[in-house]
């Protein structure tokens, strides 16, 4: 028992439950600021997001927890690009659909990958992964086409889509700019958004309804003692970004939203750096049941026994297709004692625990960066021919992004 409870696995559950906590709460959060308070606005929310994250990168960077990598930034403009249109997008779909249809759509980004990499690579995955991600399809399937609610819907359900595949296309790109810059995801996520700042700086005047111009005062009656009209004060017209109410509550609600996003990045770092790719998964699947539940608990979004049961046929897939990932890479990258693959079938696979049970000197931020890259090279080198969704290191995880 002692062994368990020793600093390294301490550590290791701690940045577990913070990017449980954060990605899930983001997710909430989001929709609060969206639904609760009525706050409509996708770009402003983003690049509120996108600023603080630009902040604590510089932060994380100066207190040495990765080196910083000089990239010319004239290469990192189509990623810019395509990162906030993802993000946007992902945003966009849970403001208009449902906390449980943007969660179904996010298991959709793995095939979408599968299927987008065949497309434009000619890559052709396994068998048994082609299988798995069939499962997940059925599963999906069964969950938007039974529910009623989704498929009403029809603006969001091209929102989702849409959102799924620019996701799948940010995460193939940004794998492929991590092998082509030999940078980690915190050095290329340092280094790109400023652009991506810049830009959603530019889009937010551009396609939010601003209220720039005030509406002519209206007349409020006879001012007492006098013969004079009072005016109203000049107003902002009503669903403008600047006649927003921003109350305490809402720019609480919108401030809580940026630092989970800023804590996603760091904890999906700091987890994968500490414990295993297989352990991050592991909490990846967490997350989906639990965003699941809190949107039928805090947002009345309904489950029906078709939709539950289309929810786990698509958890499944996702699972047996994580796991047949996870050995692929792992048959590429590990050698076993006696030359052979450990991939090989007639040698014993080598299992990775779910915590790292070891009597290792306690874990620091450098240690976690440097376990951390050494994962995103294995993961980054093809795989019987196939790589990796995402080309490995964080991106293949969330982004979630901002979820």
């Amino acid at each position: 028992m002692g062994q368990l409870l020793n600093s390294a696995n301490l550590k290791a559950l701690t940045y577990g439950l913070m990017n449980v906590i954060s990605a899930s709460g983001i997710v909430f959060a989001n929709k609060a600021v969206f639904q609760t308070y009525g706050f409509h606005f996708t770009y402003a929310l983003t690049w509120m997001h996108t600023v603080f994250t630009l902040v604590g990168m510089r932060v994380f960077a100066a207190g040495g927890m990765f080196p910083v990598k000089p990239i010319a930034q004239s290469r990192l403009v189509p990623l810019a690009a395509a990162y906030v249109a993802y993000i946007v997008l992902c945003n966009l779909s849970l403001k208009v659909n449902t906390v449980g249809f943007y969660q179904v759509m996010k298991i959709a980004v793995a095939p979408t990958v599968i299927g987008l990499e065949l497309v434009m690579f000619g890559r052709v995955p396994p068998l048994r992964i082609v299988a798995s991600v069939m499962v997940v399809c059925v599963g999906i399937g069964v969950a938007t086409v039974t529910d009623a609610q989704m498929v009403s819907n029809l603006i969001g359900i091209a929102v989702g889509v849409g959102a799924t595949i620019m996701t799948a296309l940010y995460q193939i790109w940004a794998g492929s700019k991590q092998r082509e810059l030999k940078a980690s995801s915190m050095q290329l996520l340092h280094a790109y958004t400023p652009q991506a700042t810049l830009m959603l700086g530019i889009l937010v005047p551009l396609c939010e309804p601003m209220g720039w111009a005030t509406v002519p005062p209206q007349p409020m009656g006879v001012a007492p003692g006098t013969d004079a009209v009072a005016p109203s004060p000049p107003q902002r017209p009503l669903g403008t970004l600047l006649a927003y109410h921003y109350t305490p509550a809402a720019v609480s609600a919108i401030v809580i939203s940026a630092v989970l996003g800023l804590l996603v990045s760091l904890s999906t770092f700091l987890v994968i750096g500490a414990t295993s790719s297989l352990t991050y998964n592991v909490v990846g699947h967490l997350k989906t049941v639990i965003i699941l539940t809190g949107g039928c608990l805090f947002f009345g979004d309904s489950m029906p026994a078709k939709k539950f049961l289309g929810v786990c046929i698509a958890m499944a897939g996702i699972v047996w297709y994580t796991q047949q990932k996870l050995s692929t890479a792992g048959g590429a990258g590990t050698r076993a004692p006696g030359g052979a693959a450990s991939g090989d079938p007639t040698t014993e696979p080598i299992r990775t625990p779910l915590l790292p049970i070891t009597s290792s000197p306690p874990i620091s931020v450098k240690s976690a960066y440097t376990a951390t890259v050494a994962r995103s090279r294995i993961s980054a080198a093809p795989a019987g021919g196939v790589a990796a969704p995402g080309g490995g290191g964080m991106h293949n995880g969330h982004h979630s992004y901002r979820t």
